[in-house]
């Protein structure tokens, strides 16, 4: 697929391939990040509690 393709143009694509998943990763760990925080008192017990009695 890539041997149609010159050297050039597979580096370019390999470093553009890199570079989207390296920004999908940085957005990714954000948003895990502000899930965590964003919990009231980071107490795990408590949060499991309320998110089961809201089923």
């Amino acid at each position: 697929m890539l041997d149609a393709l010159s050297e050039e143009t597979q580096l370019i694509l390999v470093v553009i391939i890199i570079a989207v998943l390296f920004i999908i990763i940085s957005w990714n760990t954000k948003r895990n990040k502000s899930k965590l925080y964003d919990r009231d008192k980071r107490n795990f017990r408590k949060n499991y509690l309320k998110k089961k009695k809201n089923k």
